[in-house]
């Protein structure tokens, strides 16, 4: 598990000040994918449109380019508002395989400090059952923190 507190002092220090949501997404892909060998493929994929994601600044290899809303674990994240906590993607209904390799996801809603929603913020694992409720905690806690000055995507 990554250290944290660590990596939460990291993203403060190489995004001080900066309000643009792309940059802050790739230095967040960036830092979050290399902080942990469970973290396969680590990226954001933006609201572009009503119910639309597309793929945004991401480590690893390809994604899926463009996600509805109605589809898929970043769709029911973006859609509901939750955190998607996936240890089985094969168990998860109506998920879509950007990768064979992908065994568990963990997706949370991202918004900027007036709630609007950017988009969300995607990581998969080639290992089953990879991610807590802590990654999850503790992860949201660092984008909150990061895109709260965004005005918006």
């Amino acid at each position: 598990m990554p250290d944290y507190p660590a990596l939460a002092a990291r993203v403060r220090s190489l995004t001080e000040g900066e309000d643009d949501a792309v940059a802050l997404m790739a230095t967040l892909a960036c830092e979050v994918h290399h902080s942990d060998d469970r973290f396969d493929w680590t990226g954001f994929y933006r609201v572009t449109a009503p119910g639309m994601l597309k793929i945004g600044p991401y480590q690893g290899g390809h994604g899926c380019l463009v996600i509805p809303f109605s589809r898929g674990v970043c769709g029911a994240a973006a859609r509901t508002g939750q955190v998607q906590l996936v240890p089985d993607v094969d168990a998860f209904p109506g998920h879509i395989a950007c990768a064979s390799t992908t065994r568990s996801e963990l997706v949370i809603p991202v918004h900027n400090g007036a709630g609007q929603l950017l988009g969300v913020f995607d990581i998969d694992s080639d290992l089953p059952d990879a991610f807590t409720p802590e990654d999850a905690q503790a992860l949201g806690a660092i984008l909150d923190e990061t895109f709260a000055g965004c005005a918006s995507g």
